[in-house]
Order: C-alpha cells, then sequence, then structure tokens
C-alpha cells in the first residue's frame, strides 16, 4: 500500500485529536462543580476539582458548612450526634453568629426602654436561609440569605438582610458577608462572627500565632500573656484575644504538616480560641465584637438606616 497524501495525513491526525480537545474542554469546564446532594437535609457540595478541595453547605440548617477539605483530607470537626438532632445545637462545622457573638448578661439586653431576651450567639445558625445564587465559573459558589420575619422581630426589633456567598477556589474558602438595615429611620445595632471548629486529633501538637500580646481568661478574667501554646490537658481552655495587631491568624499542626490561615477584615477585631479536653477539635472564631456588646456598646456595628456594609473572611489551608 502507498503513503497517504500529506494532506490526508494531516485531517486525520486533526480528525484523531478532535475527542481528545473536546475531553480537555470538559475537564476544563468541569474545574469547579456544584452538587445538590439529598441526605437528611439538602446539601450542597461545592468542589474545585483541581484542588481536591470541597465544602458541604446546609441552608436549612442555618447556613452552616459542615466540611471542609483540601487535598481530600477533612479539616473540620462535626459530631453528627448533635447533627443529626435538630434539638441540639450543632458542635462542629462553621455555625454563623449573629446578631450577637458570646453571650448577654442574663441573656437580656434593653433597646428603647424593652427588654429583650437572645441566647448565646444569636439565631442566625437556627433558622433556615435561602439560596439565591449559584456558580461554577472560575470557581464554585452559592450566596444564601436571612431574612428578618414575625419570629426575629420578637427578640431583636430589627429589619434586615444578611447575604453570604461561600467561595471555593484553590485551597482557600472565602464566606463574603453583606449585612442591609431595611430600617427607614432607626440604626441597626448587632455584632457578628463565625464559630469554625477545626479537627485536631493530636491537640498536642498545635501551635498558634494569634496577633495579640495578652488574651483574658473568658471564666475568671484573669489576663495573660500570648505564648502561641495552650494546655490541652486542661478541662477548657476558652482565651479572648483583643487588641489584634494583625488581619490574620494562623495554626500550625504539626502532626498532620497541615498550616491554617484566617484571615479576615475590619470590623472583626475579637478572636476566641475554645477548646475541651478529650475532644478532636479547637476552635478559632473571628468576632467584631466580644460578650454583652448589645448592653455595652462596646465595638458595636451600627448601621444607618437603609445602609449595609461588607465583611470578608478567608481560610487557606496549605500542608507542607
Amino acid at each position: 500500500m502507498g503513503r497517504l497524501p500529506k494532506q490526508l495525513i494531516f485531517i486525520s491526525s486533526i480528525r484523531n485529536s478532535v475527542p481528545d480537545l473536546k475531553n480537555s474542554l470538559l475537564e476544563l469546564k468541569t474545574v469547579f462543580a456544584i452538587k445538590l446532594q439529598k441526605k437528611q437535609y439538602k446539601t450542597y457540595t461545592l468542589s474545585d476539582l483541581s484542588f481536591n478541595s470541597s465544602i458541604n453547605v446546609v441552608p436549612e440548617l442555618g447556613g452552616i458548612i459542615t466540611s471542609w477539605c483540601v487535598e481530600n483530607q477533612e479539616l473540620l470537626y462535626l459530631e453528627s450526634k448533635s447533627f443529626e438532632n435538630r434539638e441540639l445545637n450543632v458542635r462542629g462545622g462553621i455555625p454563623i453568629l449573629f446578631p450577637i457573638c458570646g453571650n448577654l448578661a442574663d441573656n437580656i439586653y434593653k433597646y428603647n426602654g424593652n427588654n429583650y431576651f437572645l441566647k448565646q450567639d444569636g439565631f442566625a445558625q437556627y433558622l433556615p436561609w435561602e439560596v439565591i445564587e449559584k456558580s461554577n465559573q472560575d470557581r464554585a459558589s452559592i450566596t444564601l440569605v436571612l431574612t428578618s420575619n414575625r419570629l426575629t422581630r420578637t427578640v431583636y426589633p430589627f429589619d434586615f438582610k444578611l447575604t453570604f456567598t461561600y467561595q471555593v477556589k484553590g485551597n482557600s474558602l472565602e464566606i463574603f458577608q453583606t449585612y442591609t438595615n431595611l430600617e427607614n429611620t432607626q440604626r441597626m445595632p448587632f455584632s457578628t462572627g463565625l464559630h469554625p471548629y477545626f479537627l485536631a486529633p493530636n491537640k498536642h501538637q498545635l501551635h498558634f500565632d494569634i496577633p495579640s500580646m495578652q488574651y483574658c481568661d473568658h471564666k475568671t478574667g484573669t489576663i495573660y500573656d500570648n505564648d502561641c501554646e495552650f494546655d490541652p490537658n486542661l478541662d477548657e481552655v476558652n482565651a479572648v484575644f483583643e487588641k489584634l495587631t494583625g488581619l490574620a491568624t494562623t495554626v500550625y499542626d504539626r502532626s498532620r504538616n497541615l498550616r491554617i490561615t484566617l484571615s479576615y477584615t475590619h470590623p472583626y477585631s475579637t478572636i476566641v480560641f475554645w477548646t475541651v479536653k478529650n475532644q478532636d477539635f479547637y476552635c478559632l472564631e473571628p468576632w467584631t465584637a466580644p460578650d454583652n456588646s448589645l448592653n455595652t456598646g462596646y465595638r458595636l456595628v451600627n448601621l444607618d438606616p437603609g445602609s449595609s456594609c461588607q465583611m470578608l473572611i478567608r481560610l487557606t489551608a496549605t500542608f507542607v
């Protein structure tokens, strides 16, 4: 058999390469993926397949993130017993704190001469959020909204809208937040934060870089110098860091060769470290204001009528 003409060889090679080209284009298109799973709760999984990173989001359960993986390694702690039972507070994932962080004195604050009851960390983590947008273009993201209603107004007499966008890209998880005061005449006071539970099978191997010279023991009020270490043999550690000198906190988990960096924008002013003996987690919580701020006014955000403010928290995990 004679040789094929060069033109036919060229055409044949193009035809043979088309499936590979199509597959390559499909791979590029599916680097970022969003999947809805109907488990006990509707769960959205957002993935960056090129980094084997993902998060799970449960809108109906306070918009909580229940899982964050990088390089197929789970980074968050989630207690299945509390997650599966709606009567219990979820211990794990990344709950949202609003309109307060921590506790109020006697769970009560006063506004315009009236007393209102708010339990620890507010109500946003217990209410269903609505999904309003999803995208897998250049990132995997989902946007959730929580709006005031009759129930929220009985404990927090303001009309508001919270808009949270969770974005997964590479080894980072970004949480974009918009807080809107829907009131026509009155300013809206609040504090806000997150309560991430990080998985730590060996807490003796943790080292912290928290940008503050001192911290306050939440129970005793005692002030200690910050030496970047905590004793995991104590029954509980609850340390409040204020007067932050930087906008990033880093944890080194030497047992996993893992570095997690938590960065945040103004007005996040407080970092709370919390852990309990014999539990495989520690919490690093960025707050805009400390306990009881609705009563003291200290570091409160006060939004003018009809106005909004934006904040950003970024989590980055690197295996070193």
